[in-house]
């Protein structure tokens, strides 16, 4: 496959970003707010000085976001570029993202944000994956390579110690590509793309928060306009009647 080239790359990275933006404006736009209170800890918030229902929304929409874009520019970014910069093909094994084959190597690639998006269990799984992939990939007869890439970090490992080579920010950038400076082009041709979606995004973020903090003060607020904290925890954590009986009295 011939390399990318610059107006291939730049058209790229910004259809990347479109999807990108696409997929978290309609995040904000059907995220619901009691499915998000019941996974926050309703004492951590009484305990940081939390008195406005507005910041108590904003304090969580913005944690939820952040949790989201990961994941999301992770499948929409770095994935499809990865895939596209490398010339490899879509693998239709599980927790393998990108295959790259040649006559005598057989690449499979998990492509992955960073390095700190693994926890005990994760890497378990991901172990098992390469695992039971080298062992159905025995009759073919070529070397097999799995990778584990990180599109950002600085951990890189040889086999020795894991089922797979793992690399990380610019090395795996320049692995996928022969370009040392790949990783840095990716950032310098979003330029001012970003800029483009801002307004929009913060148009329906600003929406967001005025909307769960209105369903917020209806369903948690004291006479008063505050914050009635027995009710918000007695939802978040009480047994499913006690929430109705303080809701209907």
């Amino acid at each position: 496959m011939a390399p990318i080239t610059p107006e291939e790359l730049e058209a790229l990275i910004r259809e990347c970003l479109n999807d990108f933006y696409k997929r978290r404006i309609n995040r904000l736009s059907t995220l619901q707010l009691k499915e998000t209170l019941r996974k926050k800890n309703p004492y951590l918030l009484r305990a940081i000085g939390i008195e406005l229902a507005s910041d108590l929304i904003a304090h969580i929409l913005q944690a939820y976001m952040s949790s989201s874009d990961e994941t999301i520019f992770g499948d929409r970014f770095f994935e499809p570029i990865a895939r596209k910069v490398s010339g490899g093909r879509v693998a239709s094994h599980e927790g393998i993202d990108v295959i790259i084959e040649t006559d005598t190597v057989y690449t499979p690639i998990s492509v992955k944000s960073s390095p700190n998006a693994f926890n005990s269990s994760q890497a378990k799984r991901m172990d098992d994956e390469f695992r039971q992939l080298r062992n159905r990939m025995q009759k073919i007869h070529k070397k097999y390579d799995p990778l584990l890439g990180h599109c950002y970090g600085r951990v890189n490992t040889e086999p020795s110690k894991f089922l797979y080579r793992r690399r990380s920010g610019q090395l795996f950038w320049e692995e996928l590509t022969g370009d040392p400076d790949f990783y840095l082009k990716l950032m310098r041709i979003m330029g001012e793309i970003p800029k483009e979606h801002a307004i929009t995004y913060k148009t329906e973020y600003s929406n967001a928060i005025n909307r769960f903090t209105k369903d917020f003060l209806l369903e948690f607020s004291n006479d008063n306009g505050g914050i009635d904290w027995d009710k918000l925890l007695i939802y978040n954590s009480g047994k499913p009647s006690k929430y109705e009986e303080v809701k209907n009295e």
